[in-house]
């Protein structure tokens, strides 16, 4: 019996990512009362979303590898580590049971939040759970796959998520122009680098408070932009300069200015391809848990792009391309060169809620901010390659022993999962004295951020 299980298991395994979240996704809808047809849709369309970015993955490394083994030979770079975006991110993490687990934990922790009152907030951004996965995946590994420790770790995520979307609600009202009947927000786990973006924000008061005399409107700066800051013209450059770092021929240079614009703006379109694959399972959830809570009025968080419409995510995002580019050549202790990952968009939306949308203090704070998520990216990277290495999705024209990252949201939670996990594996004093102090520091800077962004919020209502 033990056999057959076993067997049916690595058959189920065995299938491959895309399929196991076709049947997974169907099933769990089917479980929450969604009808048959939209169960099977969302698993479909998880299925094939996974299926185009591993797709889009391969045809950027296949055209850039041998680029970007060039690039490094002609310029000394120790730049070794190849970014594909959060796409590998997805995949991986999509692709493990893992993930499961850890949704039933996020929606677990929302329900008795929900109850005890500690937060007003109703996480439906279901899909987004990857990000808390990856996270999970890393304090797992590194603790030498002690359940209990990661669990902990990713129920205290979600906490942090939920009172993070509660906080931001008022200045999402404010950016957006919502009246206060409005229940809109979003819990997405990019936005836990706000305390740390608000720290800078703070010193920008102290040190240059002038600063926003010289702000201007990023509007009129995206029009002037116009095409020529598009996703598609942004690969274009990129595939120009690595072509021409590279040594390339012409029409080397020509292919991969092409390959990289096409890449980067098909991550933004089969990305969109997951929110629409996970909404059927997400608004039977949805509909569980509100029968549950007695027509209590709650707050609603999906995805951030709800903030998308306001001009200075993309205006500061162009302008940190270029300044991320550079940083990378010259920062200590950074192998990864930015490619898939070079449109910051797991961090302008944080730099813009923090700022109400000074692109002088977003651009100043994300150019200072930047170096986190290169060293962040350049810490997964061993982690990234051989997990997709073990679970046979590794990208397609990479070479052997060639490994790559993802440049993504949560850096300083990274380096968190990773501390905590070697610690609860080694319990080596030092480790844990770290980690205590890691622990408080982190909880301190929280706790100011969540009083400052009350305080900012009262101010709102008294003018």
């Amino acid at each position: 019996m033990l056999d057959t299980i076993r067997g049916g298991f690595n058959f189920f395994i065995g299938l491959g990512g895309a399929a196991m979240m076709f049947f997974i996704i169907t099933l769990l809808s089917l479980c929450f009362r969604v009808k048959f047809s939209k169960a099977v849709e969302g698993g479909l369309r998880m299925a094939t979303a996974l299926t185009g970015m591993s797709a889009v993955i391969s045809l950027l490394t296949t055209s850039f590898g041998p680029a970007l083994n060039a690039f490094v030979k002609s310029t000394g770079v120790n730049l070794t580590i190849t970014d594909l975006g959060w796409a590998p991110l997805a995949v991986i993490t999509w692709g493990s049971v893992y993930t499961l687990y850890f949704a039933f934990l996020e929606i677990l922790t929302n329900l008795v939040m929900l109850f005890l009152k500690c937060t007003n907030t109703l996480n439906v951004d279901l899909f987004n759970i990857w990000n808390v996965s990856i996270l999970g995946l890393l304090i797992h590994h590194y603790s030498g796959n002690n359940l209990w420790i990661t669990s902990i770790f990713v129920v205290v995520i979600v906490m942090l998520m939920l009172f993070n979307a509660d906080a931001i609600k008022p200045t999402i009202n404010y950016l957006l122009k919502y009246d206060d009947n409005n229940i809109t927000t979003t819990a997405h786990p990019s936005l836990l680098i706000m305390p740390t973006a608000m720290i800078v924000n703070k010193l920008i008061d102290w040190l240059i408070p002038f600063v926003d005399k010289f702000d201007f409107n990023a509007d009129t700066l995206n029009e002037k932009i116009g095409f020529w800051g598009s996703k598609f013209a942004i690969g274009a450059y990129l595939g120009i300069f690595i072509g021409l770092l590279g040594k390339q021929n012409a029409a080397n240079i020509c292919s991969l200015a092409f390959t990289a614009g096409v890449a980067l703006e098909l991550f933004g379109t089969v990305g969109d391809w997951f929110g629409p694959a996970i909404e059927p399972l997400s608004g039977g959830i949805q509909q569980f848990m509100s029968s549950r809570l007695r027509g209590r009025k709650l707050f609603v968080a999906i995805d951030w792009p709800i903030l998308a419409s306001r001009a200075e995510i993309w205006a500061v995002a162009n302008i940190l391309a270029p300044i991320m580019l550079i940083i990378a050549m010259v920062l200590p202790g950074n192998k990864v060169l930015p490619l898939g990952g070079i449109i910051l968009t797991v961090l302008t939306p944080a730099l813009l809620l923090v700022t109400r949308g000074r692109v002088i203090r977003m651009t100043i704070i994300g150019t200072i901010l930047v170096p986190l998520y290169l060293w962040g990216a350049t810490a997964i990277s061993k982690f990234i390659t051989t997990t997709s290495i073990s679970m046979g999705n590794f990208p397609k024209g990479l070479s052997k022993g060639q490994m790559f990252s993802s440049i993504d949201s949560d850096p300083i939670e990274k380096f968190l999962a990773i501390l905590f996990g070697k610690t609860v594996k080694t319990w080596d004093l030092k480790l844990l004295l770290i980690s205590v102090v890691a622990i408080i520091i982190y909880a301190l800077i929280f706790i100011w951020y969540l009083k400052v962004m009350k305080k900012n919020n009262q101010l709102d209502i008294k003018n």
